[in-house]
């Protein structure tokens, strides 16, 4: 069993961050580490507030993990502020050849709180890119990373091929959440494009679904899949998640994240 670490929030309600990244490690077969970069005061109904963990602290903990448990695959999540950035950035700049750095570009809720200060905004989008493998935006977050609107999804595919050609070496998934058909983008780092189909899921539980295809994904890729065939199960993992999850809490529900480990069982 390799090892995965997720650098992100804690989010108390399980849904996202921390909890829910975890659970999906555990779920696919990766044994998971966690560098908590912010408390989070959330539930289903929303985040209230946010809390940054001291940067000494991040940069202490993931000093702490590489040197003893040392990661095959690395995800990375609400990161809150720019000093966090920097220490991330750091981090990065110390890890060895061959291990997939998923970022997860995590800037606002889904109920509209900013989660990352605006310097730490640019410092992702002009520092931090440069240094990871993945980057997974949903459409608005695309739309900050390239700084204009975005109305179709010719223009997304503008988008997301821009992302590549400015950071060589940069595979970008554009998730398509917010379309009218839920299709997601593949622009490999040799400038292929792939659009993997989606399909709509009526359902309230899909609180953490940018959380956990991004760390599907890095699960993926630390199990050797090619990219399009990762993003491929990583979205099918998603897809099952909200499928089996049952109704908890009274607005945006977590989703069965477990839920491959309850298909084993029930043979």
């Amino acid at each position: 069993m390799k090892t995965g670490l997720t650098i992100a929030g804690f989010d108390p309600s399980s849904g996202a961050g921390v909890t829910a990244d975890l659970a999906v490690m555990g779920a696919l077969g990766v044994f998971g580490t966690s560098c908590i970069t912010a408390l989070t005061v959330q539930s289903t109904l929303g985040v209230r507030a946010t809390h940054p963990v001291p940067p000494e602290v991040v940069a202490s903990t993931l000093d702490c993990l590489a040197v003893d448990l040392p990661a095959a695959g690395i995800k990375i999540g609400m990161l809150a502020t720019a000093a966090t950035v920097e220490v991330v950035l750091e981090f990065l700049r110390g890890i060895g050849e061959g291990v997939p750095v998923v970022l997860d570009p995590v800037m606002r809720s889904s109920s509209g709180r900013a989660l990352l200060d605006a310097p730490g905004v640019e410092a992702m989008r002009e520092r931090l890119l440069p240094l990871v493998d993945w980057v997974t935006p949903n459409l608005g977050e695309l739309e900050v990373l390239v700084g204009r609107e975005l109305d179709t999804k010719e223009e997304m595919e503008v988008a997301a091929l821009e992302l590549g050609e400015r950071w060589p070496g940069l595979n970008v998934v554009a998730t398509g959440g917010d379309l009218d058909v839920p299709d997601d983008l593949v622009v490999t780092a040799d400038g292929a494009a792939v659009w993997v189909p989606g399909v709509w899921i009526e359902s309230t539980a899909t609180h953490g679904t940018g959380c956990a295809f991004s760390t599907a994904l890095m699960c993926g890729l630390v199990s050797g899949l090619e990219a399009v065939e990762a993003v491929r199960n990583a979205k099918q993992f998603v897809a099952g998640a909200i499928r089996r999850a049952e109704v908890r809490g009274g607005g945006k529900g977590p989703m069965e994240l477990l839920w491959p480990l309850r298909t084993q069982r029930a043979r």
